[in-house]
């Protein structure tokens, strides 16, 4: 938020207009006659000083932006239940959000002088609002507080434009690059730039980070690359929700790397007069402009805060705070964990007095304002996968409208393909209204959806949500300059294996892609590649004519840095004569003239070696492997034959794959597939939660699957099976088995619901049978004290079997025996009863039995009777 600091004579011409609350415009002018005002350049004349004992009459102000004028608007309960006290906001837009603050306060007739020109749909600059969100705001809330946090989050940027508040996408309008282009805004020592101080600082830095998450969830991730002038400093991450390796993996990278050097922040002072560039009219904060960096060199920063002053003597300066790409990146980093650990949503539960509980659990209505929020990472092997963090709105009611509190939720998902089954992802607790999930498969599309659960009671599931999963797509760091050299009319283009400023290249890093074009004749062409740290070696360039070089870095996802610096170098002949070009050749040397013991050690290099120079016909027959042959780098990502057989590496030097030259022994880390297309087995699939087998039939859709689940019983791993669905995908069924517990049942495989036959088993009981979730079921349980019937039994053909044991009390003359409920037509009875002489069955109904004692004076006032009825 901008402010303004003005001292002020009462002497000076309009200090007047000071005396009272006012608007103050700063305006910038080139020429002193046409006059402009910049955004965020309009202040509330609020809070003033001075001292009526000062002769010069001097008062001081200090003055907030316009868009302080929000803090002025509090949020009111509306005409919605609240939920927990809070208002709610599901699914929404920034602009929704904010629209509701300031439309609802206008009504009331509060800020008649505040405008705004975004919509419910749109952002300031015409745009589709880019993201949604589901909070929850405690009336009371003022709408500043409120923009603010959406800006945290990285929900949108805002600014004013005179008395209009305008809001936008994040990282759109508000984030112009004006580092790059025919005419980059470049402010260079001497001409726009006075002085430099930079302040940095080591206190948060840390090379290890303990991420702590739910169900057991310890991980420690490192950072090798990290400034450790002291050795390894060590930071803790608290994960509370969290219960992936894939989520914790982001949070980690993300404590990483703000924490892998030194913070450095960039005061630079501008000059005003005689500088190519001026602020306000050439640049603004938020604008990415060139400016020195370290050691003075021109980079490109952006503009965190602009201050302009004018001294007692009226000379007109300021300066700049300059954020790098590592500060940057921080903001990012922060705004994707604040969205992950669950900053877009408020707790569930209801502030209202719960009625009742009805003999039957009442059901939950379906969850709204479902939202998933998808985002790449790259795991430890460099490899990109997907996570989502999925968020939803409390549900604090049954479907009659009653308060209710419900005891959580589940969460399900499935592929976006017709006829996919759906998974149980997991479940939460009542207050927890966000769940995290990963990995997942980059480029593929998820359906989410999700439930409230009552007493084991499941409420009606939300509407669907479907996202695709992003690729990464940014790029890796700007490779260093090449360092070039000549020699035997050679070129050589060395890379030290780092990205500007000394930048350690991220997990994902593939390949250095080397450029080469004649400045007199521009075009670049690639000449090789580089995975490592290296050098390239160039041979049959034209004697004393210049080429330059550069190098681009890719990823394993395709993502290519911008070009580095390029360097200029020409070939050198070595002499004239016999030592000319091609004057010694393979046919001018005796067999066997060049031997090892007339080589030094180490003197042929593989940048010595032309491509394509070694052929099979100058190699043995066989090649006797004394040390190891490696393919890619000595001691990180690579793949290495030695004397033990053949092994893969990650890039942090972690053993992915082997096969044992002794025992045949195959170990290997990721996904294992019999094939690409067609039928298939996968061993540990790709996005799978759990160790999994899957069965993949020609057309891949109707799969089957074999899974260990370490969260359905705590400390135990139970094994599943699950086939595909019938052809009607009303069907599928799942074989369980665990310690204390064995089933086989029929699911339904929309939603994972027994709907059909089952039998389980465990410690204590056994049953076999039918089950429905809104149906009575139909069992036959078995358990030690002896068997039982739970549901109804059939009635067709003049059948049906009852069968109790029941003491009565005696009536007049009769004993009435209740069945509970009634048969269709009124049964026949036998009966048995303690100490009977004359007893008789009186009557019968549907639902009664009425028992006659003629010696109803001196019969016992209660009988227990044994009685078979049947139908």
């Amino acid at each position: 938020m901008p402010s303004l600091k003005l001292s002020y004579t009462t002497m000076a011409t309009g200090a007047a207009l000071l005396d009272q609350p006012c608007e103050i415009a700063v305006e910038w002018s080139t020429d002193g006659t046409v006059w402009t005002e910049a955004p965020d350049s309009r202040f509330l004349r609020i809070k003033r000083r001075g001292d009526d004992c000062d002769t010069t009459g001097l008062a001081q102000f200090e003055l907030p932006g316009f868009v302080w004028m929000l803090r002025k608007i509090v949020l009111h309960p509306g005409m919605a239940p609240l939920a927990d006290g809070k208002r709610a906001f599901l699914s929404a837009t920034a602009g929704e959000i904010l629209q509701t603050f300031i439309g609802e306060a206008k009504g009331r007739g509060a800020v008649p002088g505040l405008q705004w020109d975004f919509t419910p749909d749109e952002d300031s600059a015409g745009q589709a609002w880019d993201k949604v969100i589901t909070i929850y705001y405690q009336p009371g809330m003022d709408a500043l507080t409120a923009l603010q946090n959406l800006a945290e989050q990285g929900v949108c940027d805002f600014r004013t434009s005179g008395r209009t508040v305008q809001v936008f996408n994040a990282d759109t309008a508000i984030g112009r690059d004006l580092a790059s282009g025919p005419s980059p805004v470049d402010l260079r020592y001497g001409r726009d730039v006075a002085e430099a101080p930079d302040e940095g600082t080591l206190e948060d830095t840390a090379s290890s980070v303990l991420i702590v998450g739910d169900n057991g969830l310890v991980k420690t991730f490192t950072n090798p690359a990290a400034v450790q002038p002291w050795g390894p400093w060590e930071q803790y991450v608290g994960a509370g929700g969290v219960s992936d390796e894939g989520t914790a993996t982001i949070l980690a990278q993300s404590a990483l790397e703000r924490a892998g050097g030194e913070r450095v922040q960039r005061t630079r002072g501008v000059v005003l007069y005689g500088a190519r560039w001026l602020p306000l009219k050439d640049y603004r904060p938020g604008d990415r402009v060139l400016a020195p960096g370290d050691g003075g060199t021109l980079e490109p920063l952006r503009i965190r805060q602009v201050t302009l002053a004018r001294n007692s003597t009226g000379v007109l300066g300021g300066s700049l705070v300059l954020h790098d790409r590592f500060l940057e990146r921080d903001i990012r980093l922060a705004r994707r964990t604040a969205g992950i650990v669950g900053g877009s949503t408020a707790d569930g539960g209801s502030g209202a007095q719960p009625s009742p509980e009805a003999p039957e659990p009442r059901t939950p209505t379906a969850p709204a304002g479902l939202i998933v929020n998808p985002l790449p990472y790259i795991d430890e092997h460099g490899l990109p996968h997907g996570q989502v963090t999925v968020s939803w709105g409390a549900v604090t009611s049954d479907v009659g409208g009653v308060a209710l509190n419900v005891g959580g939720y589940e969460l399900f998902m499935r592929l976006n393909e017709t006829g996919a089954p759906w998974f149980f992802v997991t479940s939460t607790e009542a207050g927890d209204t966000t769940a995290t999930y990963s990995p997942l498969v980059i480029g593929e599309s998820y359906v989410f959806k999700v439930r409230a659960v009552n007493l084991g009671k499941v409420g009606a599931f939300s509407p669907e949500v479907a996202v695709t999963i992003p690729d990464d797509d940014e790029a890796p760091p700007v490779p260093t300059v090449p360092q070039l050299s000549t020699r035997l009319g050679v070129v050589r283009a060395t890379w030290n294996g780092l990205g500007v400023g000394s930048v350690p290249m991220p997990p994902d890093f593939l390949h250095v892609r080397a450029w080469m074009q004649d400045p007199l004749a521009p075009g670049w062409s690639e000449i090789g590649m580089l995975g490592e740290a290296g050098a390239i070696l160039v041979p049959n360039l034209p004697y004393g004519a210049d080429r330059q070089f550069r190098f681009t870095s890719i990823d394993r996802s395709g993502n290519e840095s911008a070009p580095s610096a390029s360097a200029t170098i020409a070939a050198v002949q070595l002499v004239q004569g016999d030592a000319a070009n091609e004057s010694i050749t393979t046919g001018a040397l005796v067999a066997n003239a060049v031997t090892a013991d007339k080589l030094a050690a180490g003197a042929v290099e593989a940048e010595h070696i032309t491509a394509g120079a070694v052929v099979a016909d100058k190699l043995a027959a066989v090649l006797t492997l004394s040390t190891r042959v490696v393919a890619g780098g000595a001691s990180g990502a690579r793949v290495e034959l030695n004397s033990s057989g053949l092994v893969a590496f990650n890039g942090s030097g972690q053993q992915t794959a082997s096969i044992s030259a002794a025992t045949g022994a195959v170990s290997i880390v990721g996904q294992l597939a019999s094939g690409v297309t067609g039928a298939r087995i996968v061993v540990n699939p790709a996005g799978a939660a759990n160790p999994e087998i899957r069965f993949i039939p020609g057309s891949g859709v109707n799969q089957s699957r074999i899974y260990s689940d370490g969260s359905r019983f705590t400390g135990e791993a139970t094994l599943v099976m699950e086939s595909g669905t019938n052809q009607a995908s009303t069907a599928m069924c799942r074989l369980t088995h665990a310690a204390g517990f064995w089933q086989a049942a029929i699911l339904n495989p929309s939603n994972g619901e027994q709907r059909g036959g089952a039998v389980s088993a465990v410690e204590g009981q056994a049953s076999i049978g039918w089950v429905h979730p809104s149906q009575q079921d139909q069992l036959l349980v078995f358990d030690q004290s002896g068997t039982f019937h739970r549901g109804t039994w059939l009635y067709a053909n003049d059948s049906g079997l009852i069968m109790l044991s029941v003491s009565v009390s005696r009536g007049a003359t009769y004993y009435q025996v209740a069945l509970g409920f009634s048969f269709p037509t009124v049964p026949k009875v036998t009966f048995t009863a303690e100490q009977v002489t004359t007893m008789q069955l009186f009557s019968r109904t549907n639902s009664d039995l009425f028992f006659f004692d003629p010696s109803a004076g001196t019969s016992p006032p209660v009988r227990t009777f044994h009685i078979w009825a049947w139908r």
